[in-house]
């Protein structure tokens, strides 16, 4: 049996896979476009299966933000090549997903895959879009995490940095730029916590451990060691703190004194960096965004 052009483009505009893999699951049912449809499905099941085990580490980091700045989601979508991870595609994937997350409030990554997904142009779940993608774009793609804020008495503020680097900060009090301000400094300054009250015991004690030990060679006099241990540990916790760190547009200023000026205060932030944790390599992102925020 002849497969018309008319044939090919018609499965191809309805599964998005390519020309060939049309062609052939036409030849193989007949020309069945229905047929073909179920057989590409049950050989995209495979190709998924193939695919599950190989690194993915790169990707994008998308927000969702509702018109009110009461509910954000934020999540980490990843593909194998930066390649994939430029398309259109896989950033309306990973943008519906953040959506999804948003409006369904999903408890699991398990639970997430079998929720409806809208935005994009293929109908299904989050996991049969995924899956559809994975077959189409021949890349392990993956929701790897998510997060989601609901916001009572504050609002919350969110950054992009080139896809790649993504924040949530809740405020209470200040302003959308103030809100946006800080969500700048936080994917430039990776803190690690609000404020010093936050930091555990055992991080500061470990700390200070060390620090007890390297100024012990000093062979200065013990008050004198007290209190340069004491500052040490004063300025690691100015580090790791949301509130101790200079402000990224203000280095004169610390996050803690400008939120004071507008009477604000920060609820909790989080900060999402593409393949943090994976094994993989890449640039100085962060390094990126210090410059872009200073620059203006």
């Amino acid at each position: 049996m002849t497969i018309t052009a008319s044939q090919v483009k018609e499965l191809r505009e309805r599964t998005g896979l390519g020309m060939m893999e049309c062609k052939s699951a036409l030849t193989e049912t007949g020309g069945d476009i229905d047929a073909a449809i179920e057989l590409l499905r049950k050989k995209a099941g495979a190709k998924v299966e193939k695919k599950a085990g190989r690194t993915a580490a790169e990707g994008v980091v998308a927000v969702y933000l509702s018109p009110d700045r009461k509910i954000a989601a934020m999540v980490e979508v990843n593909s194998e090549t930066d390649f994939v991870a430029k398309g259109d595609e896989f950033g309306a994937f990973a943008a519906a997903v953040a959506a999804c997350v948003a409006e369904r409030n999903p408890a699991t990554a398990e639970a997430l895959g079998a929720l409806p997904l809208g935005g994009v142009n293929a109908a299904g779940t989050v996991s049969q879009v995924r899956e559809g993608l994975v077959a189409k774009l021949g890349e392990n793609i993956g929701v790897r995490r998510f997060v989601r804020y609901v916001s009572g008495g504050g609002h919350v503020a969110s950054y992009i940095h080139g896809r790649r680097i993504g924040v949530l900060v809740e405020t209470a009090g200040g302003d959308e730029v103030l809100g946006r301000d800080l969500a700048m400094h936080v994917a430039a300054s990776r803190p690690a916590y609000v404020s010093r009250d936050e930091v555990p015991a055992e991080v500061v004690a470990k700390e200070k451990e060390i620090f007890v030990a390297q100024a012990a060679g000093s062979g200065k006099p013990a008050d004198i060691v007290e209190k340069m241990v004491v500052g040490r540990v004063n300025k690691y916790l100015g580090e790791i703190t949301l509130l101790g760190q200079p402000f990224v547009k203000d280095p004169e200023v610390t996050v803690d004194k400008l939120l004071k000026k507008s009477a604000a205060r920060v609820i909790r932030f989080c900060r999402y960096e593409v393949g943090e944790g994976i094994e993989k390599g890449g640039g100085d992102f962060a390094a990126e965004v210090m410059a872009q925020v200073r620059g203006g």
